[in-house]
């Protein structure tokens, strides 16, 4: 009977761990759609909250810092202006989520309509209950997601 009730505890704390990671993930998979969204609009209020100070941004162009990409996005150097998802995965580990996106995207760079697959990484940090972003790097896939 022992044996019995420790197994069925083990099993049940088991779901409770994988209820909330993916409760966790899904969290983090919303904060990102959320986020190309209000880069799509040019929303850089809620990004300067999201995005950590010491944060980092890839991209095909260079690399640079959170004010730079602020600042990149208001004015419109570049314009996000919609992210195709095509494939979503997430692993937590600690307190740092790891979100790769499979995108299209539609994008104003330099006044010129550009459309280019990328697998985009998202790094978040979890501080004080809140999730921050803390590096974006777009890579350049060699094939549409489509």
């Amino acid at each position: 009977m022992r044996k019995l009730l420790l197994g069925l505890f083990l099993v049940l704390s088991g779901i409770q761990v994988s209820v909330a990671q993916s409760a966790t993930e899904t969290e983090i998979i919303k904060l990102s759609k959320d986020k190309w969204q209000w880069m799509a609009d040019k929303n850089v209020g809620p990004l300067d909250s999201l995005f950590h100070e010491k944060s980092m941004f890839v991209h095909m162009g260079g690399s640079w810092g959170k004010q730079r990409e602020l600042d990149v996005i208001k004015s419109g150097g570049i314009w996000y202006k919609k992210a195709d998802i095509r494939e979503v995965s997430v692993n937590i580990i600690d307190n740092t989520a790891i979100l790769l996106n499979r995108i299209d995207l539609l994008a104003v760079v330099g006044g010129n309509e550009v459309t280019n697959p990328f697998m985009v990484t998202e790094v978040y940090v979890k501080q004080n209950g809140t999730w921050k972003l803390g590096s974006l790097s777009f890579t350049k896939l060699l094939t549409p997601g489509k």
